[in-house]
């Protein structure tokens, strides 16, 4: 009961978190992305102080007995983290980086830690998310974003390519990433026939 009260805690807090970030998909979203970002890590600080809280209410040898009760929040925790650092620096966060903005460990013999399935989901959350950025961006007339999109996010499937995955619900959310590749090709390709690609590359200072 204690755990499910603090589970419910933390997916109001990603709601939270969630609806300011989705602000970046309106067109004038763009322009305040850095003040986004930062109320974000700020709504961090809450989760950190919410997974204290969920730390204790069990114990420590027994995560995996309880974890299908925090294990979607907290792949949307990672996707949040994942989201807010792509938009900070266009990089992929590292299981570790989302370990620490969370306040919990990535090292599994330390107790309440960061499962590196529940990282990779949220990551593939990532990739759906930057493919509708990617149209929405062309929409307000940001062209070199979905160009940049596209080599991140075809470096993050090749990276994927290399795992064995076994788990069954993350490989079928693995297959949702090759439409998220489509999806993005389809925008770069838009482009392209538009001449507008050439437009992107020049605004970016020849930034692909």
């Amino acid at each position: 009961q204690e755990i499910r009260k603090e589970v419910q805690a933390l997916e109001q807090t990603a709601r939270e978190i969630l609806t300011l970030l989705q602000g970046v998909h309106q067109g004038s979203g763009f322009q305040d992305i850095p003040k986004k970002c930062q109320k974000a890590r700020e709504h961090f600080g809450t989760v950190r102080t919410q997974l204290e809280s969920l730390k204790t209410k069990f114990p420590a040898d027994q995560y995996y007995r309880f974890h299908e009760h925090w294990r979607f929040v907290l792949q949307r925790l990672v996707f949040l983290a994942a989201f807010v650092v792509y938009l900070e620096s266009e990089t992929l966060v590292t299981r570790e980086a989302v370990a620490e903005i969370l306040g919990i460990e990535a090292d599994r013999e330390r107790g309440f830690h960061l499962d590196v399935e529940d990282y990779l989901s949220g990551v593939l959350t990532l990739a759906s998310e930057l493919a509708r950025l990617a149209v929405n961006s062309v929409t307000a007339g940001d062209y070199s974003r979905p160009l940049r999109i596209s080599t991140f996010i075809n470096e993050l499937d090749s990276g994927f390519r290399l795992l064995n995955l076994k788990n069954d619900s993350l490989r079928k959310r693995y297959d949702g990433l090759k439409y998220d590749v489509k999806k993005i090709e389809e925008v770069v390709y838009d482009l392209s026939i538009r001449g507008l690609n050439k437009e992107a590359t020049l605004g970016a200072g020849g930034e692909k």
